[in-house]
């Protein structure tokens, strides 16, 4: 590898407070990118000192600076870790940016630079290039339901948009190593710091007959009752998150709002979800438990059958004192064993809530689900009431070509330009810990 055509972005995204043998110290993630490759490392303050002095002596006219070390005071002041961590970021950029010192030994060093599995020649075939990437990165790929999965963008050919909202685009994607095709939720973050497939057919068709709403809130309510029974709340039930598979049965996605550990028994308070489909003790800012869940399957079962939320109004403030106090009014056009259920899911007060003894129980001995066989839904032997008719896992003709007509963006594709060098020092990115794609880590200690 040519070094003087790779010199690294570099950010440190985070520090975090470490303890050896009863000592304090405060360790810094470097973020080191040359091209389209990433890593972390690992350094405490006395590392990036040791660097300094050594780069001072031998190169005395380029004017380098470092955070002075703190003799008095609390160095685990967090108003202090942001000023030393803004003062590195000024360090470690002059660095990558003076083609002098980023060819420097120990700045390679440093950044681990000079570890083998971080480059890839560039020169490379394309096809050579990234099955190289993959079978070095195979190992933090872990795409399986029980797993943290840890798949990075160039994993993938990124083929089309298939959907879009106020937070971001879904792509459909397919995994180079394997040739599986995966659904991928694509954020832009400035956008988050500022709303689909069920979604498009119920806007396509306005609502649904009877029939397939009951179809598609059954294997609905069947989803929410296996995560109600593994202690977890959905939070976020709205058409937009469900999904319908090539044989047109029901796939819950987005599971970014779930909360774990609440046992039927317990509750929680943090204000989130969908305006439209929040419950009353949620806006209230009360404690609510799982029958949030059922509130919502209510709201999105009056969609299908209506075409719009129960409470709906474009002013959100306005919306909210619906949801809060105005009844649920009787509408002509569906049965009364449908209009039943909604009232007993749209409940106001959780506590008389269907679902609020007995949780998922209460909803399969509804008499609106009566004629539908629990067993047979659950082991999918019940025909969809639609069929998508698709030819294949690419095959994207039930989704809008307003979507499917889009560019994909051009942040998660492969870019040709390998020798792009700059560096920062980021404040902790707290707001997007948990996401499904971070570079993978390298040990605390080297």
């Amino acid at each position: 590898m040519d070094v003087k055509e790779s010199c690294p972005s570099v950010s440190i995204p985070s520090s975090d407070e470490h303890r050896v043998k009863k000592k304090r110290f405060t360790v810094y993630k470097v973020l080191v990118s040359v091209g389209n490759n990433e890593w972390f490392v690992f350094r405490r303050y006395t590392e990036f000192d040791k660097l300094y002095n050594t780069l001072r002596k031998q190169f005395p006219t380029m004017n380098l600076k470092i955070p002075a070390k703190r003799i008095f005071g609390d160095n685990f002041d967090p108003d202090f870790i942001k000023q030393r961590r803004a003062g590195l970021n000024e360090f470690i950029q002059n660095l990558v940016r003076q083609q002098e010192l980023c060819n420097h030994p120990d700045v390679q060093a440093f950044l681990q630079m000079n570890n083998p599995k971080h480059h890839y020649d560039p020169s490379e075939d394309e096809d050579e290039r990234n099955s190289q990437k993959l079978n070095s990165t195979s190992q933090n790929i872990n795409l399986g339901p029980s797993g943290n999965p840890h798949a990075k963008p160039t994993d993938f050919d990124f083929l089309r948009v298939i959907g879009k909202g106020s937070f971001g685009k879904v792509l459909l994607a397919k995994r180079k190593l394997d040739g599986k095709f995966y659904a991928v939720k694509v954020l832009q973050k400035k956008i988050i710091l500022n709303r689909k497939e069920l979604f498009f057919h119920l806007q396509k068709e306005r609502s649904f007959p009877e029939h397939r709403a009951r179809f598609y809130a059954a294997e609905i309510a069947s989803a929410l009752g296996y995560l109600h029974s593994i202690n977890i709340v959905y939070r976020d039930l709205k058409p937009e998150n469900i999904l319908l598979d090539s044989l047109g049965h029901v796939v819950l996605t987005d599971f970014g709002l779930c909360k774990e550990g609440i046992a039927t028994s317990e509750t929680t308070a943090t204000f989130c979800g969908t305006p439209e489909y929040l419950a009353p003790e949620v806006i209230r800012k009360q404690p609510y438990d799982n029958t949030v869940d059922w509130w919502c399957l209510g709201a999105v079962l009056y969609e299908m059958l209506y075409g719009l939320p129960p409470f709906y109004c474009r002013d959100v403030a306005e919306m909210y004192e619906n949801i809060l106090h105005k009844p649920l009014h009787l509408r002509p056009g569906i049965s009364l064993t449908a209009w039943s259920i909604l009232e007993e899911l749209l409940e106001k007060e959780r506590q008389n809530r269907l679902g609020a003894r007995e949780d998922f129980l209460e909803i399969q001995r509804h008499p609106f689900f009566e004629s539908l066989n629990w067993t047979d839904l659950e082991q999918k032997k019940i025909p969809p009431p639609f069929n998508p008719n698709v030819s294949g896992p690419d095959d994207i003709r039930n989704f809008d070509t307003a979507f499917t007509e889009e560019m994909v963006p051009c942040s998660v594709c492969i870019s040709s330009d390998y020798n792009i060098v700059n560096a920062s020092v980021l404040e902790a990115d707290d707001a997007f810990i948990g996401f499904s794609y971070a570079p993978p880590s390298e040990d605390l200690f080297h």
